[in-house]
């Protein structure tokens, strides 16, 4: 099976290659086109591997996309390639219209033309989606289920919820083979630095700020990167076409909560702390909120597990000391990413 992954070398991207490449029959086309996020270093393991290949594309590259449909012949897209921090489309709103909405058309059109041309039967087109289409869960205990209406926030979520409804619109229309996944919060390895976890693991070891937004009461539901990585495979393999599918950790924890748990494991696995700090609570800084802050998520994932007999395997617990024992064995892949070098590797250079 010949699987197309478009932003693969990003944080869930990477990790599901890692999935798909644990089996001896799929061969790995990862189209990313490697922007800040993009880290090749995450997928060092597979250089040199005949299962599989990188392609420096970019998804709005309508005359690219075709070349690759053409030169590799998949069997099936999982689409994750987006802009994805909110601060950043609070910030800069038009590179995520520009990615997640432009560039999921013209990925949706350049697999509608290469589908016209030939007969797949089996093909299937996965869009990886999240859960803060749906909006915000304040001041109730209801969950995120597929049938929740959308009512995005912020410019982040409202590019994602135009990229499903276009993957759903194609799928209907055009009889496009689609699926559909909505995500709760990832962590675990090799995420960028930017998000709340690895910000606040590194931050800590630096004896920096922890800077937690408002009052830091704000909840998600946080899923382990590898259970999310299987769950998607199980998707793209046994998923019913045109169906969407919830994923979450059944993790619903506060955002102070979380970083309260990551300094007790540092003070636990890292007890050196940096000079002058005298413990790593002590770094905790409140500072003020990000606008128009959903105050919670939570996710129903009882459909897959249902029908498809997913669960995750890590809790909370267990998946957060496997990220900061990660971290703490990994200083060169975040060290490289802090100091900017693994941009050199991206481009081809001595990093």
């Amino acid at each position: 099976m010949k699987v197309f992954v478009t932003g693969g070398a990003g944080f869930i991207g990477s990790a599901v290659v890692h999935e798909l490449l644990r089996r001896s029959d799929v061969y790995v086309v990862n189209i990313d086109m490697l922007t800040y996020a993009g880290n090749p270093t995450s997928l060092d393991k597979f250089d040199g591997s005949s299962h599989y290949v990188h392609e420096q594309v970019d998804i709005r590259d309508r005359k690219a996309l075709d070349r690759l449909f053409q030169s590799h012949g998949p069997d099936a897209v999982m689409h994750l390639a987006a802009e994805s921090h909110v601060d950043r489309s609070i910030d800069g709103p038009g590179d995520f219209v520009s990615t997640n909405i432009v560039g999921t058309y013209e990925l949706l059109e350049a697999t509608r033309a290469y589908l016209a041309q030939e007969n797949h039967q089996n093909f299937r087109f996965l869009h990886v989606s999240t859960d803060e289409v749906y909006g915000d869960l304040a001041g109730t205990s209801d969950l995120f289920r597929e049938d929740t209406p959308y009512q995005p926030s912020s410019p982040y979520a409202a590019s994602k919820a135009a990229s499903d409804h276009l993957v759903r619109a194609w799928g209907r229309t055009f009889g496009l083979p689609i699926l559909l996944t909505n995500c709760s919060n990832n962590y675990g390895p090799r995420q960028f630095p930017e998000k709340l976890i690895p910000h606040m693991i590194l931050n800590a070891l630096q004896g920096k700020p922890l800077p937690v937004y408002g009052d830091g009461q704000q909840v998600r539901d946080w899923l382990f990167v590898e259970d999310h990585a299987r769950a998607l495979c199980r998707v793209l393999e046994a998923g019913q076409l045109g169906e969407t599918y919830n994923i979450g950790g059944w993790n619903e924890a506060r955002n102070l909560d979380v970083v309260h748990g990551l300094c007790d494991l540092l003070e636990e696995l890292a007890p050196q702390r940096p000079q002058g700090i005298d413990a790593y609570r002590d770094l905790i800084q409140f500072v003020q909120d990000r606008p128009g802050h959903d105050e919670r998520y939570a996710i129903d994932a009882s459909k897959i597990h249902r029908e498809l007999g997913w669960k995750p395997l890590e809790d909370f617990s267990s998946g957060l000391r496997k990220t900061v024992d990660w971290y703490l064995a990994n200083q060169s892949w975040w060290g490289s990413v802090l100091d900017g070098s693994y941009q050199l590797k991206r481009l081809g250079a001595d990093a």
